[in-house]
């Protein structure tokens, strides 16, 4: 079934785009919730008539977005979360966690649902996240995910992204010694009753 957008549709168009959709999509939700209309002969004439209109707004919304993503680009934001004794989460960061950090830290306002996180964040560090802002459009910001003291693998939470990669790899040193010195250990009582 063909529709009009009345306004963006992730993924599929923005306003006054003519859009092929699935029947049901598009009675139980597209128009029910105003996010479209059918496109029949009269309303694609109306279309044609709103055309000027519409690119103004589109200039707008892109220039709105572009100025966000300048903003955005490349910041960093901290999520404070709890953490166990290896650097691992109680649970992950979650969209809106991060959409709570970027309005707290920024004063910018981002949809949870506008938040790529690739993967769950479980584990203390830096993690890289894309944020959609308006159709192509995109940013990609840097979380510090630290414990609720600000510390990440029990140092003080560096501000640059190597200070993170040091901190990480004396971490990831000193846990392979440990495991080292408990199997020397566990292997000697075996060794004395050869």
């Amino acid at each position: 079934m063909k529709v009009i957008l009345l306004e963006e549709l992730r993924g599929k168009g923005g306003e006054g785009d003519v859009v092929e959709v699935s029947r049901g999509f598009a009675n139980n939700y597209l128009l029910k919730k105003g996010i479209a209309v059918k496109a029949t002969e009269g309303n694609l004439k109306q279309l044609e008539l709103r055309r000027k209109n519409i690119a103004k707004r589109e200039e707008v919304r892109i220039a709105n977005a572009e100025s966000l993503k300048a903003q955005l680009e490349g910041a960093t934001f901290t999520i404070k979360a709890k953490v166990g004794d290896e650097g691992i989460l109680f649970g992950s960061v979650t969209p809106q966690m991060i959409s709570d950090a970027i309005k707290e830290q920024k004063d910018v306002e981002v949809d949870r649902r506008r938040i790529d996180v690739r993967q769950a964040i479980k584990v203390v560090g830096e993690h890289a996240v894309e944020v959609s802002i308006y159709r192509d459009i995109k940013a990609e910001v840097k979380l510090l995910v630290t414990d609720e003291q600000g510390v990440v693998f029990g140092a003080e939470a560096p501000a640059e992204p190597e200070a993170v990669e040091e901190v990480a790899e004396e971490a990831a040193e000193e846990a392979v010694e440990e495991a080292t010195e408990e199997a020397v250990e566990a292997a000697e009582p075996e060794a004395a009753e050869e």
